[in-house]
């Protein structure tokens, strides 16, 4: 039932996310005369190489229009971003309950081992739509926006994203990929899966192993105190793979889109690091142990 209520839900989401991209449209069409104005106005100015009263007064009333349209026009694409964020949550709500539907169902049989490549795929996916942090004039970034770290009480829902300290088939402790099931106050712990099906591993984990992962892009444009700057000591998930490992960074994202640069740690390399490497925002956190000499 749980279910068909968020479909439900998601179908209307849809339809006034649709309706206020109409209303995008029609506002930038309804602006775009005035910018005409403003360009002419211009132009006449430079024509005459003079700045009288009547253009300076006229300048003043077009520029303040333009700046009312922006506002509205802004107002209503953070109302879509809002219905996309809902959208999203309500999906991922509803794949968690499908799985734990799943889990506790013996009359189904047991799911497919998720192909490597469709693996990657998902997690290239994931880190692509990761959206953007978009703050009015004067707000800071969140806690969890590029490398700012969670505050010290938050707890990760069931379905989010983080990096587990886990002890590996050969007694060594690295860094995965998982997602979490649920986080117990009583003990303090977290369960987890291993995001990599082929393991088919769930770990119970004290608050230190776990580093949730990053729920907004932070923009190098307006926010670069929310990278990681270069030389800074992370974790890093290592390209197709499900681990993170040590990396410093090479170079921080320059555009919104862009990913890091990393140099990872290797010692198969003379110098100890790897050649620089690509990893998106949604897979890089800090690394509390001190760096190697």
């Amino acid at each position: 039932m749980a279910l068909v209520s968020a479909d439900s839900r998601i179908a209307e989401l849809l339809t006034e996310l649709h309706q206020l991209i109409k209303q995008t449209q029609e506002e930038r069409s309804r602006s775009e005369h005035n910018l005409v104005n403003i360009q002419k106005t211009h132009e006449r100015m430079q024509t005459e190489n003079k700045i009288s009263p009547y253009y300076r007064t006229k300048l003043r009333g077009l520029y303040t229009t333009a700046k009312a349209d922006a506002e509205a026009e802004c107002n209503i694409l953070r109302k879509a971003l809002d219905k996309i964020a809902e959208i999203k949550s309500l999906l991922e709500e509803r794949r968690i309950a499908a799985k734990i539907a799943g889990l506790y169902n013996d009359s189904e049989p047991p799911r497919k081992t998720m192909r490597r490549g469709v693996l990657m795929t998902l997690l290239q996916q994931s880190a692509m739509t990761l959206p953007l942090w978009i703050g009015k004039p004067g707000d800071k970034p969140p806690p969890l926006c590029g490398a700012i770290p969670a505050s010290g009480d938050y707890v990760a829902r069931p379905g989010d994203k983080v990096a587990a300290r886990v002890k590996a088939v050969d007694g060594d402790e690295q860094w995965i990929l998982a997602e979490v099931v649920s986080y117990s106050h009583a003990t303090n712990k977290y369960e987890v899966d291993d995001i990599d099906e082929e393991g088919k591993e769930r770990h119970t984990l004290s608050r230190r192993r776990v580093i949730p992962l990053p729920q907004w892009k932070a923009n190098p444009e307006t926010d670069p105190e929310a990278l990681f700057q270069k030389e800074q000591l992370v974790l890093a998930l290592y390209p197709q793979t499900t681990c993170f490992y040590r990396a410093l960074i090479h170079a921080p994202p320059q555009r919104p889109q862009d990913d890091y640069s990393v140099l990872s740690e290797d010692t198969s390399y003379a110098d100890g690091y790897s050649p620089p490497l690509n990893v998106a925002q949604r897979y890089v956190v800090a690394c509390k142990e001190p760096k190697k000499k």
